[in-house]
Protein backbone atom coordinates (compact mmCIF):
# COMPACT_ATOMS: atom_id res chain seq x y z
CA UNK A 1 0.00 0.00 0.00
CA UNK A 2 1.28 3.49 -1.03
CA UNK A 3 1.97 6.12 1.13
CA UNK A 4 -0.56 8.05 -0.10
CA UNK A 5 -3.30 5.39 0.30
CA UNK A 6 -2.92 5.16 3.85
CA UNK A 7 -3.03 8.76 5.25
CA UNK A 8 -6.64 8.78 2.71
CA UNK A 9 -8.07 5.95 4.61
CA UNK A 10 -6.42 7.57 7.86
CA UNK A 11 -7.91 10.88 7.53
CA UNK A 12 -11.33 8.57 6.33
CA UNK A 13 -11.23 7.08 9.31
CA UNK A 14 -11.21 9.86 10.98
CA UNK A 15 -13.83 11.46 9.34
CA UNK A 16 -16.36 8.43 9.40
CA UNK A 17 -15.47 7.80 13.49
CA UNK A 18 -15.97 11.39 14.30
CA UNK A 19 -19.45 12.03 12.07
CA UNK A 20 -21.34 8.44 13.91
CA UNK A 21 -19.47 9.88 17.27
CA UNK A 22 -21.26 13.50 16.21
CA UNK A 23 -24.79 11.87 16.20
CA UNK A 24 -24.62 9.08 18.57
CA UNK A 25 -23.24 11.60 21.48
CA UNK A 26 -26.06 12.27 24.21
CA UNK A 27 -24.08 15.36 25.09
CA UNK A 28 -24.39 18.55 22.45
CA UNK A 29 -20.83 20.03 23.90
CA UNK A 30 -19.73 16.66 22.84
CA UNK A 31 -21.15 16.28 19.69
CA UNK A 32 -19.51 19.55 18.65
CA UNK A 33 -16.46 18.41 19.84
CA UNK A 34 -16.78 15.43 17.45
CA UNK A 35 -18.22 17.61 14.95
CA UNK A 36 -15.12 19.77 14.93
CA UNK A 37 -12.96 16.22 14.53
CA UNK A 38 -14.81 15.02 11.32
CA UNK A 39 -14.46 18.76 9.99
CA UNK A 40 -10.16 18.61 10.62
CA UNK A 41 -10.36 15.42 9.04
CA UNK A 42 -11.99 17.02 6.05
CA UNK A 43 -9.66 19.54 6.24
CA UNK A 44 -6.77 17.12 6.01
CA UNK A 45 -8.81 15.61 3.15
CA UNK A 46 -8.43 19.16 1.22
CA UNK A 47 -4.85 19.24 2.30
CA UNK A 48 -4.08 15.37 0.79
CA UNK A 49 -5.77 16.43 -2.53
CA UNK A 50 -3.67 19.83 -3.04
CA UNK A 51 -6.60 21.98 -2.25
CA UNK A 52 -4.84 24.42 0.51
CA UNK A 53 -7.32 27.05 0.06
CA UNK A 54 -10.43 24.64 0.38
CA UNK A 55 -8.51 23.17 3.58
CA UNK A 56 -7.83 27.06 4.93
CA UNK A 57 -11.62 27.60 4.34
CA UNK A 58 -12.77 24.22 6.09
CA UNK A 59 -10.49 25.55 9.26
CA UNK A 60 -11.79 28.87 9.37
CA UNK A 61 -14.59 28.87 8.54
CA UNK A 62 -16.34 25.37 9.68
CA UNK A 63 -13.93 24.56 12.44
CA UNK A 64 -13.97 28.27 13.77
CA UNK A 65 -16.91 30.03 12.78
CA UNK A 66 -19.94 27.84 12.71
CA UNK A 67 -18.68 25.56 15.47
CA UNK A 68 -18.42 29.02 17.71
CA UNK A 69 -22.05 29.46 16.15
CA UNK A 70 -23.23 25.66 17.65
CA UNK A 71 -21.58 26.51 20.79
CA UNK A 72 -23.23 29.71 21.11
CA UNK A 73 -26.68 28.63 20.61
CA UNK A 74 -25.97 25.21 22.73
CA UNK A 75 -25.11 27.89 25.59
CA UNK A 76 -28.33 29.62 25.08
CA UNK A 77 -30.98 26.95 24.84
CA UNK A 78 -32.77 25.50 27.77
CA UNK A 79 -30.98 22.10 27.42
CA UNK A 80 -33.20 20.30 30.14
CA UNK A 81 -36.45 21.08 28.47
CA UNK A 82 -35.30 20.06 25.23
CA UNK A 83 -34.19 16.82 26.92
CA UNK A 84 -37.41 16.50 28.22
CA UNK A 85 -39.28 16.70 24.60
CA UNK A 86 -39.53 13.90 22.46
CA UNK A 87 -36.11 13.31 20.69
CA UNK A 88 -36.91 10.38 17.90
CA UNK A 89 -39.72 11.00 15.06
CA UNK A 90 -41.69 7.69 13.27
CA UNK A 91 -40.31 8.25 10.08
CA UNK A 92 -38.33 4.74 10.31
CA UNK A 93 -39.99 3.11 7.18
CA UNK A 94 -38.55 5.99 5.08
CA UNK A 95 -35.18 5.56 6.82
CA UNK A 96 -34.88 2.27 6.16
CA UNK A 97 -35.95 3.01 2.34
CA UNK A 98 -32.88 5.07 2.55
CA UNK A 99 -30.68 3.02 3.67
CA UNK A 100 -31.82 0.21 1.10
CA UNK A 101 -31.32 2.62 -1.98
CA UNK A 102 -27.77 3.47 -0.49
CA UNK A 103 -26.92 -0.50 -0.26
CA UNK A 104 -28.22 -1.10 -3.67
CA UNK A 105 -26.22 1.87 -5.49
CA UNK A 106 -23.29 0.98 -3.23
CA UNK A 107 -23.65 -2.86 -4.51
CA UNK A 108 -23.78 -1.62 -8.27
CA UNK A 109 -21.58 0.38 -7.96
CA UNK A 110 -19.20 -2.83 -6.83
CA UNK A 111 -20.77 -4.65 -9.06
CA UNK A 112 -19.67 -2.45 -12.50
CA UNK A 113 -15.81 -2.32 -11.14
CA UNK A 114 -13.63 0.58 -11.87
CA UNK A 115 -15.20 1.11 -15.60
CA UNK A 116 -18.47 2.94 -13.01
CA UNK A 117 -16.22 6.14 -11.98
CA UNK A 118 -15.11 6.92 -15.76
CA UNK A 119 -14.16 10.87 -15.59
CA UNK A 120 -14.00 13.22 -18.51
CA UNK A 121 -10.92 13.92 -19.94
CA UNK A 122 -8.91 17.13 -18.51
CA UNK A 123 -8.48 19.79 -21.47
CA UNK A 124 -4.75 20.11 -20.50
CA UNK A 125 -4.74 23.45 -19.03
CA UNK A 126 -4.05 23.41 -15.55
CA UNK A 127 -4.64 26.18 -13.38
CA UNK A 128 -1.72 27.41 -11.71
CA UNK A 129 -2.66 29.95 -8.94
CA UNK A 130 -7.29 28.27 -7.79
CA UNK A 131 -6.80 30.37 -4.85
CA UNK A 132 -7.03 33.32 -7.45
CA UNK A 133 -9.79 31.51 -9.82
CA UNK A 134 -11.82 30.97 -7.32
CA UNK A 135 -11.26 34.76 -5.96
CA UNK A 136 -12.20 35.77 -8.81
CA UNK A 137 -15.53 33.49 -9.67
CA UNK A 138 -16.53 34.79 -6.09
CA UNK A 139 -15.98 38.14 -5.97
CA UNK A 140 -16.81 38.33 -9.75
CA UNK A 141 -19.48 36.44 -11.16
CA UNK A 142 -21.23 35.49 -7.74
CA UNK A 143 -20.57 38.55 -5.98
CA UNK A 144 -24.80 39.10 -5.08
CA UNK A 145 -25.47 35.91 -3.64
CA UNK A 146 -22.21 36.04 -1.82
CA UNK A 147 -23.43 39.23 -0.05
CA UNK A 148 -27.37 37.64 -0.20
CA UNK A 149 -25.76 34.59 1.77
CA UNK A 150 -24.08 36.68 4.48
CA UNK A 151 -26.82 38.91 5.53
CA UNK A 152 -29.42 35.50 5.92
CA UNK A 153 -26.59 34.73 8.33
CA UNK A 154 -26.63 38.04 9.91
CA UNK A 155 -30.14 37.92 10.25
CA UNK A 156 -30.27 34.35 11.48
CA UNK A 157 -27.72 35.10 14.23
CA UNK A 158 -29.71 38.62 15.40
CA UNK A 159 -32.82 36.57 15.15
CA UNK A 160 -31.46 33.68 17.09
CA UNK A 161 -29.89 35.85 19.78
CA UNK A 162 -33.47 37.75 20.25
CA UNK A 163 -35.33 34.84 20.63
CA UNK A 164 -32.56 33.64 23.12
CA UNK A 165 -32.60 36.67 25.00
CA UNK A 166 -36.53 37.24 25.51
CA UNK A 167 -36.35 33.13 27.28
CA UNK A 168 -33.59 34.68 29.27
Amino acid sequence: MVLHDFFFYILAAIILGGGILTITRRNAVHSAIFLVMTLIGVAGLFLHLQAEFLAAVQVFLYVGGITVLFLFVIMLVNLDEAAKQRQFNRQWGLALGCVLLLVAEVGYFLYQGRDSFSFAESSGVLLQNNTQAIAMSLYGDYLLPFEIASLLLLVAIIGAVVMAKKQI
